[in-house]
């Protein structure tokens, strides 16, 4: 059985806040925490004293850090030579995760400085978090969230016809919830597992969003408006049937289930404003440029501020 989480880390912010972060997990599954630290180009002989003390410094300083936020915590700690990705691709198949630190907001020096992470991504069948710096979930009330879920955004046409905007505010994300992307006619087992899997470890809150788009109206709202009340209740069993068994699996898990109008990576990344995590997945499939991931969890990673899980899938 996988016994730990591992965390790699660079001495840079990304990689504490991913600490940080795979320690609590750690806690939550009740297993040790790894602390793993490529060295890259690897020759020790060449490094300088103050080169290899700064490596030493990160790991044991990071361990000594979290274990003094977190007394119950077994952390150990590992300095391996090679290519950050396939080294941490390789670690990970003994990992019950892997937790790396994450750069930028989809900006082009943000792609280039994620591209460890994007490889080892591309590298592992394991489920691989990535984690942003200075930023902790919004504390939300439970029942504003049920409002949410019962009045979902693009609900009403605005008045030139068109569906309104999203909605923004206190009920759009809720502290301690897991959000997952689910796609009705290709659902994905082990990303509704592991989703499922987290919420029950966080208290049992998943919000489960499934978008959909109306056919073209133009400006008759008075259409739109009846296309959209004719074709939610099929949209929202169709999502319902899907979940069914993850709920039996999970009854500790309070589902919430957003069915919202509109793209799926905009709906998604407004359902995971204040989400503890977000879970998006990763089909196994590899081509001539390598492994890919799709448009949604692109736009995920590059764009949710909140942790980012990326399951893969066959």
């Amino acid at each position: 059985m996988l016994q730990h989480v591992t965390a790699g880390l660079d001495g840079s912010a990304e990689s504490a806040a991913a600490a940080e972060w795979a320690a609590r997990e750690a806690l939550l599954r009740k297993v040790s925490l790894r602390l793993l630290l490529v060295a890259d180009p690897p020759d020790p002989p060449r490094r300088g004293p103050d080169e290899g003390d700064a490596v030493d410094d990160v790991l044991a300083g990071t361990a000594r850090a979290l274990q003094g936020r977190h007394p119950g915590l077994e952390v150990r700690t590992q300095l391996l030579s090679g290519r950050p990705p396939a080294v941490l691709a390789r670690e990970a198949a003994t990992s019950e995760l892997v937790v790396l630190g994450s750069r930028g907001l989809g900006s082009v020096r943000g792609f280039l400085l994620g591209s460890v992470a994007m490889a080892t991504i591309a590298g592992t069948d394991r489920p691989v978090v990535l984690v942003r710096p200075g930023r902790e979930p919004r504390t939300q009330a439970y029942a504003e969230e049920r409002a949410y879920a019962e009045s979902p955004p693009f609900a009403e046409p605005n008045a030139k016809g068109g569906p309104r905007p999203a909605r923004s505010g206190p009920a759009a994300g809720a502290s301690g919830s897991v959000v997952v992307g689910v796609d009705v006619h290709d659902a994905c087992g082990p990303v509704l597992d592991f989703a499922f899997g987290e919420a029950a470890l966080r208290g049992g809150r998943l919000r489960a969003v499934h978008s959909w788009f109306l056919p073209p109206f133009g400006r008759d709202a008075l259409a739109l408006d009846m296309a959209l009340q004719e074709m939610r209740p099929d949209v929202v069993r169709q999502l319902r049937n899907v979940l069914a068994p993850w709920r039996q699996k999970y009854p500790s898990v309070d589902v919430v289930e957003l069915t919202p109008v509109g793209g799926v990576s905009e709906q998604l990344l407004h359902a995971a404003d204040g989400a503890a995590l977000v879970v998006v997945g990763r089909r196994i499939r590899t081509g001539r440029v390598g492994a890919r991931v799709g448009p949604v969890t692109h736009a995920m990673i590059h764009h949710c501020g909140a942790p980012v899980a990326v399951v893969a899938h066959a």
